[in-house]
């Protein structure tokens, strides 16, 4: 007897090495495994499991070969594959046995695997006969795509070709998800690139002024965000939907669109994301010509700034945000639209301080927006000399500055004095901007 008692300590200590290298490929700790079963138990029984990080890592020790039906089904939801396939033993059978499921109810498994429907719809199945797995890879794959989709956007900004190529590979990221099979958390993973990539598509369109195509972009980023396992795309989505709608000058709407992105969890959790939503939320308020609502959520935006980590790891996307510069840009806006024209050209002056080399787009716009605050303040040498010293060929690639530069020209011919001036300017517009002539 003794001996037999040793014997089944010893093979409940028998390493699960399937189980953690599945972990491990998957970037699954013990606590957030435990955490996602349980999850897909409360969606199975309509009651949340109890799990924790030790329970999983007696999983990975060996000390529980075979978790309980409940909890069997639901670890399967998450992960794709039966129980079996993830180094775990039927009870009655040693380690070695050829893999098969142990008598158990019927009833009850059929209970949890009808419940389970909506759970099996997110983890979607692959093709027939696909043997091919969707993992972590791929998901790197996608999200260094992103990356340059990004830079992209900071060098070039509102092209077409920068649009087109964000909803292709969104149409290709969806492509994957049919191709293999893969975990619930990977094709969430994997719903997130999509959706990123086509909100830059959308912020492609909105920076290229082509509205229609913006808005339908938005729709679809909103549809595949629901599917994501990542809030910062969410937040990006409807942050950028209140953009879209400030630039179609629909204040209420983009208020509105710029609330539900500013009451994620995400901007509780990271002050930098709340920095943003509340800054956008100036430049809405700014269209109203509400002064007093911009400098509460100018405020509120450096409040949450100085509270940030500045350390933390962050989208690429959120660069600017980070260091300050978008804030600055945001409230630029904002008092160019209020007229308060010697806070916007301070605020020029300290967001193309903070600004990056590479972001081309945003240096030209917010040297655009300084000609406008040095015009309003009656500088009109200045203010030319300003316009001008933007390179024609950045003007003419970026639709935004092609806009911001073409009105600077309409109020320099209606305000200025000098007919000289205004006749040179014409010349250079005639000469380097025919489009903002």
């Amino acid at each position: 007897m003794r001996r037999l008692r040793g014997y089944r300590a010893c093979m409940s200590a028998v390493r699960n090495a399937t189980l953690e290298a599945w972990m491990k490929e998957n970037g699954y700790s013990s606590n957030s495994l435990a955490e996602a079963v349980n999850s897909a138990v409360g969606d199975l029984t309509g009651k949340v499991g109890g799990l924790d990080g030790s329970s999983v890592r007696d999983w990975k020790a060996g000390r529980v070969r075979w978790p309980k039906s409940a909890t069997r089904v639901a670890l399967e939801k998450v992960t794709g594959l039966p129980a079996t396939a993830l180094g775990f033993v039927p009870r009655g059978r040693a380690p070695s046995s050829a893999p098969a499921p142990p008598p158990e109810d019927p009833v009850e498994r059929r209970r949890f695997l009808t419940a389970g429907t909506a759970l099996a719809a997110v983890a979607a199945t692959p093709a027939y006969g696909s043997s091919r797995r969707i993992g972590k890879s791929d998901v790197d794959r996608l999200q260094c795509r992103f990356g340059e989709i990004i830079a992209s956007d900071h060098r070039h900004g509102g092209q077409l070709g920068i649009e087109q190529k964000a909803a292709s590979l969104a149409d290709e990221a969806l492509a994957l998800q049919s191709s293999g099979s893969a975990t619930q958390r990977v094709r969430a993973h994997v719903y997130g690139c999509a959706a990123a990539f086509r909100s830059s598509a959308m912020w492609a369109a909105t920076d290229g002024r082509r509205y229609n195509d913006a808005v339908r972009h938005m729709r679809e980023a909103q549809a595949l965000a629901e599917m994501a396992a990542d809030p910062a795309i969410k937040f990006r989505i409807w942050s950028h939907a209140g953009t879209l709608y400030r630039h179609l000058r629909r204040p209420s709407e983009a208020i509105a669109a710029n609330d539900v992105a500013r009451n994620l969890l995400i901007t509780r959790r990271d002050p930098m994301f709340a920095c943003l939503g509340h800054a956008r939320q100036a430049a809405c308020h700014g269209l109203t010509g509400d002064a007093t609502a911009v400098r509460g959520a100018l405020g509120h935006a450096q409040e949450s700034l100085d509270r940030a980590d500045p350390g933390l790891a962050r989208p690429a996307w959120m660069a600017a945000v980070s260091n300050g510069a978008e804030l600055e840009s945001l409230a630029l806006a904002a008092h160019l639209s209020l007229g308060n024209f010697e806070q916007a050209e301070s605020h020029a002056h300290r967001s193309l301080a903070l600004l990056r080399p590479h972001m081309q787009r945003d240096r030209a716009l917010n040297v655009a927006r300084l000609a406008h605050a040095q015009l309003g303040q009656g500088e009109m040498d200045s203010a030319v000399a300003t316009a001008m010293s933007i390179p024609p060929d950045i003007v003419a690639r970026h639709p935004r500055v092609t806009a911001t530069i073409g009105d600077f020209g309409c109020k320099l011919r209606a305000r200025a004095a000098s007919r000289t001036l205004a006749r040179a300017w014409d010349e250079y517009a005639h000469a380097h901007l025919a489009s903002t002539a």
